[in-house]
């Protein structure tokens, strides 16, 4: 009975002395409301950015927008999984440059804000994102020939 005690004492100290557990990246954006919110507010900025707004002339932007929260969720440490193209099938023969990447994570960082995104949290998304820069600014080589998308 005595090691019986013993093993639910220390069970219960060891319980009690573990460290609660950080909020994930997605916990710390909203979860998928905040996500959507954040996207949301990312085309109203979209909407109003003249350098930006000719890239997205002819896009779906109902499928624009369901692809960017599914990217952001899975991102974040979120259930989500993205299922649309490569950044570099989406970006090919759009003639990206460094203006219009900066005018972008402006964007980004202004639907964050709109949407009370902490500051830490909006750093670490967008540390996340950075490694898809290569990708999105050089898209063609990073494609075999043909494999451009028709519609981001």
């Amino acid at each position: 009975m005595r090691l019986m005690t013993s093993i639910v004492l220390v069970a219960l100290v060891a319980a009690c002395s573990t460290k609660p557990t950080q909020p994930t990246l997605y916990e710390r954006l909203g979860e998928q409301d905040g996500i959507t919110t954040i996207v949301d507010n990312l085309l109203y900025e979209l909407g109003g950015n003249d350098t930006l707004l000719p890239f997205f002339a002819k896009t779906d932007i109902g499928r624009f927008r369901e692809k960017l929260i599914e990217q952001l969720c899975q991102v974040s440490d979120g259930p989500c999984e993205y299922t649309g193209d490569s950044m570099a099938q989406v970006h090919a023969g759009m003639g990206l440059n460094d203006s219009h990447f900066n005018a972008l994570v402006t964007d980004l960082v202004a639907a964050m804000d709109e949407a009370d995104v902490a500051t830490g949290a909006q750093n670490d998304l967008l540390s996340r994102l950075v490694p898809m820069y290569d990708e999105v600014m050089n898209p063609d080589a990073y494609l075999e020939p043909g494999t451009a998308s028709q519609a981001p």
